[in-house]
């Protein structure tokens, strides 16, 4: 698998260790793209930043899938950090080379040249670029010597494994021992707080681990409330997991997910109760209402957000973390939702969407958006309301977007998530479309349809709300037998199988005083007059309605101008319909000249004309324009579809596509016409080619589950025409042609 790489933090800064010793191992997508397609609540729109790989996801985390930044999690903080330090020593950029950018090599030889004071090439070029005489510059060079000899055991490059990792423990005692002593002997307190956790993490990655949590109680009181100081404790959290001390661990887990942002998902992910008793014995160990909320944070994640949101609520209403446990709430509950829209009318699906929200969740998110307060009280209003619409309950779901409009701030995620969930709720209230209420939406259509996808606003989710109305409106058209304004909002793929249904949607297509909703719908339909014209002319050429296939095609615009990949007229022993595509073709055939071609051809034969090769030729025709032949692309199409199999369509479009009947009926002409044993020899063969076909349409493609599919006994059928072939024309020409090149027919007179 492929080995991930990301850029060293020579201060070794990681967080492996953190997770009880492992490291985190998978495959992931990094996305979560189909959360902007099942959903019209968008977490990201109040919510801090900093929880969203724990936002509602298929994935491990939402976004991420994975976490991969044990590396780099702290960079531009320690960057900055050291930078402020080194401010008038040191410019950014060589700091952020030696923290991140540089090899190792460079640190020791400077450091070296500190102890023993003998110059050497590396001096020599960073002597140009910094002081290594100024007290703060040398005592980075120092602490940097210091913190890389951890690499080896801290810093991991390979999450891309499945196998257990073996662990490597830190064995420089005296190594351990001088970090401490440089902890206890700096009075610089910026370096002093730096080799505090240093010092921890020596220990950590020690043989002796438990000498990490003895430094840290030893020290803890006199260090700040930093993230150096919750990155140490995340270390102890590990060491207490890993003693099996799990109340203790997730105690302290919580406390870090609680005031140390960057770690909530390592947090999170390393938090596990492993039973009821270690839970209570975690809230047990909180001293306060806000560790108690921090244990409920999490555990809500894991397990139920209706209760954690109830518990956080009691300890603490302004606490930020309901926003998120929120969010995963009123996703949860769209995720509920049967997104197909299988109802025939849209009181039933609005009453099947009511029945699948659960009721205690409306009522609690209901009742805290009415208490005003929460930290963010206008996204509990939002999603109280979001809630109410789903229940049915509309008037109250407007009350409480008019109160989060007062309250919430406006930018743009936030104006747009509000009119998106007026909007559904809006259409919502529509049983019956009429001119009246239809004004309502028509602004709100057009800016979700054609507005928003311009727009490009990161993160916000509107595509499951097309899909949903556009279905919508489609449902209510339906049962107002209005078949054409249904068709264009979402398309049944019956539709043009009714010829009143075609003839409907070509005058509307025509039609120039369409209503603005009308218009809306021929906007947002991606078929046009050209593709019926063209849809007109497949059909019509399949009933063999020539004229009116010609008339059609006529009016397809550049679609007629479509050229075929083989020549249609040909007729061959083996089908191959990619051999023929790849053959030389001396003429090329376009659409139009297709059609116009069989006309003359069929012309003649009606005037008693050449009546053998017009017929061959036009059985051949109709032969190549379906499945077994050179010529699918002539009913490939908007309105029939494509595909490389008859499975790819649907069942009246199967049948058609795979009946040879037509080149049936001008074979059996040519043979009556033949003059010749050659001529029969070859009628005989194509008619066989159609025998054979008609025997797969019946015993494979006519078949709905493939379960119902036979073995065959008999491996090589004799078709009247391979009869007949064998019987009466073996001395032909054409006869030792087909023994050549058809192996089937080979066997058939070999067996």
């Amino acid at each position: 698998m492929k080995k991930i790489s990301s850029s060293k933090l020579l201060l070794v800064f990681s967080t492996i260790g953190l997770l009880i010793y492992s490291v985190i191992y998978a495959c992931s997508d990094n996305g979560d793209w189909g959360w902007a397609f099942d959903s019209n609540f968008t977490p990201e729109t109040f919510v801090d930043k900093s929880y969203a790989p724990l936002f509602l996801s298929s994935d491990v985390f939402y976004g991420i899938g994975f976490d991969q930044e044990h590396n780099t999690r702290f960079n531009d903080e320690i960057v900055a950090d050291w930078s402020a330090y080194l401010k008038g020593s040191m410019n950014e950029k060589d700091v952020k080379f030696f923290l991140i950018d540089s090899s190792a090599a460079d640190v020791i030889k400077l450091n070296s040249f500190l102890v023993s004071k003998k110059s050497n090439p590396t001096v020599t070029k960073w002597s140009k670029k910094i002081n290594l005489k100024d007290k703060k510059v040398s005592s980075f060079i120092v602490f940097l010597e210091n913190a890389q000899s951890l690499e080896k055991v801290s810093v991991n490059n390979d999450y891309w494994s499945y196998e257990p990792q073996k662990v490597i423990y830190f064995k420089d005692v005296n190594r351990v021992k001088n970090i401490e002593k440089k902890y206890e002997t700096t009075t610089d307190l910026f370096l002093k707080n730096r080799y505090w956790l240093l010092t921890i993490k020596a220990n950590f990655y020690s043989n002796n681990k438990q000498s990490a949590a003895l430094f840290f109680n030893k020290t803890e009181t006199t260090v700040a409330k930093n993230t150096l100081y919750y990155r140490a404790l995340s270390y102890l959290a590990g060491l207490e997991y890993r003693n099996k001390n799990y109340a203790k661990a997730n105690y302290l887990y919580a406390q870090v997910f609680d005031k140390c942002p960057p770690l909530r998902v390592v947090a999170a992910y390393s938090f596990h109760p492993q039973e009821q008793l270690d839970w209570n014995q975690s809230l047990k160990l909180a001293k306060n209402n806000d560790e108690k909320v921090a244990l409920w944070a999490i555990q809500g994640y894991y397990n139920n957000e209706e209760q954690a949101i109830q518990k956080i609520y009691e300890l603490n209403p302004k606490s930020e973390h309901l926003d998120y446990l929120l969010t995963r709430l009123i996703n949860k509950q769209e995720n509920k939702i049967d997104k197909s829209f299988k109802d025939q009318t849209v009181l039933q699906n609005k009453n099947r969407i009511k029945d699948s929200i659960t009721k205690s969740a409306v009522q609690i998110v209901g009742a805290i958006a009415k208490s005003n307060a929460t930290a963010k009280p206008h996204l509990w209003n939002i999603a109280a309301g979001y809630l109410e619409t789903l229940s049915g309950n509309f008037a109250q779901a407007d009350q409480d977007f008019t109160i989060a409009e007062s309250k919430m701030p406006k930018t743009v995620l936030a104006i747009n998530q509000l009119r998106l969930l007026r909007f559904v709720n809006k259409l919502s209230k529509i049983d019956k479309i009429n001119s009246s209420n239809e004004k309502t939406i028509l602004s709100d259509l057009n800016w979700l349809y054609f507005e928003l996808p311009k727009e490009n606003i990161e993160n916000f989710r509107y595509e499951n709300a097309v899909s949903w109305s556009k279905n919508y409106l489609s449902t209510l058209y339906k049962s107002q037998k209005n078949a054409v304004m249904a068709e264009l909002f979402s398309k049944d793929s019956n539709f043009y199988d009714n010829a009143v249904n075609v003839d409907s949607m070509k005058s509307f297509l025509l039609k120039n005083n369409k209503s603005i909703i009308e218009n809306i719908g021929s906007k947002i339909y991606d078929l046009n007059l050209s593709d019926i014209n063209n849809y007109q002319a497949v059909i019509a050429t399949y009933q063999n309605k020539i004229p009116e296939a010609i008339a059609f095609m006529k009016q397809t615009d550049s679609l007629q101008n479509v050229v075929f990949y083989g020549n249609p007229f040909n007729g061959r022993i083996k089908d191959c319909h990619d051999c023929e595509h790849a053959e030389r073709q001396k003429k090329k055939y376009t659409q139009i000249e297709f059609l116009t071609t069989i006309k003359a051809m069929q012309d003649k034969i009606n005037s008693q004309e050449d009546i053998y090769d017009n017929a061959i030729l036009l059985g051949n025709a109709f032969y190549n324009i379906t499945h077994f032949g050179n010529a699918r692309i002539f009913y490939e199409g908007n309105i029939i579809g494509y595909g490389s199999s008859p499975y790819s369509f649907k069942e009246k479009t199967k049948v058609m596509i795979t009946n040879c009947n037509v080149a049936k009926m001008y074979y059996l002409k040519a043979l009556d016409a033949a003059t010749n044993d050659e001529q029969k020899a070859k009628c005989n063969y194509l008619l066989a080619k159609c025998e054979r076909n008609e025997f797969y349409n019946k015993k494979y493609y006519a078949v709905t589950d493939w379960w119902q599919i036979e073995d065959d006994k008999v491996n090589f059928l004799a078709w009247n025409g391979f009869k007949n072939l064998k019987e009466s024309y073996s001395k032909t020409k054409y006869y030792q042609d087909v023994i050549a090149e058809c192996g089937y027919f080979n066997t058939y007179i070999n067996q």
